[in-house]
């Protein structure tokens, strides 16, 4: 465990392509690969302790986290598919008759409000998310940050907008 823990950034380095290899391959997309390779050395780190040499080679447990990763991100990259395609079937009336609604017109106020008071990243990727229509690797893309980083800030600035819109619901009841 010592010698494991000791030499961590040599067994990055040694075996980063490997797993950049296997992602490559499997998900298509050097950006989805360098995502999951973060996310199997950082799960490697987090669960080092259950690593046992003698159950099989450091190699054959990192490409097992591999698998198990690609395995999630080409799940999440199916439910995105299935979450737009059920979108783009929302009947179009539903989208038109919402600029004329006064209830709509109201919650646009309230949601812009409430997103003002997000910080500026979170506002810039709430806003390239729901207005433009980004995927957050897209936004990735756009503002140049780590994928990380849009996914925390969406979900930081959901929370924030989510909590923002019940204080301001309290305040009005």
């Amino acid at each position: 465990m010592d010698r494991l823990t000791d030499d961590w950034s040599e067994l990055h380095r040694r075996w980063a392509g490997l797993v950049y290899g296997l992602a490559r391959q499997s998900l298509g997309d050097p950006r989805d690969a360098e995502d999951v390779t973060q996310q199997v050395f950082a799960a490697a780190w987090r669960g080092r302790a259950g690593y046992a040499p003698d159950r099989g080679s450091f190699a054959a447990w990192l490409v097992g986290i591999t698998r198990r990763t690609v395995a999630d991100a080409l799940a999440a990259r199916t439910r995105r598919a299935e979450l737009t395609a059920a979108a783009a079937r929302l009947p179009a009336a539903r989208h038109a008759s919402a600029g004329g609604d006064p209830e709509a017109a109201l919650d646009r106020v309230v949601v812009g409000r409430a997103l003002d008071r997000l910080s500026a990243p979170q506002q810039q990727v709430l806003r390239l998310a729901f207005y433009q229509d980004l995927t957050q690797t897209q936004i990735a893309r756009v503002t140049g940050w780590p994928l990380g980083t849009v996914k925390s800030h969406a979900r930081r600035g959901l929370e924030r907008l989510r909590d923002s819109l019940r204080e301001d619901d309290l305040r009005a009841a």
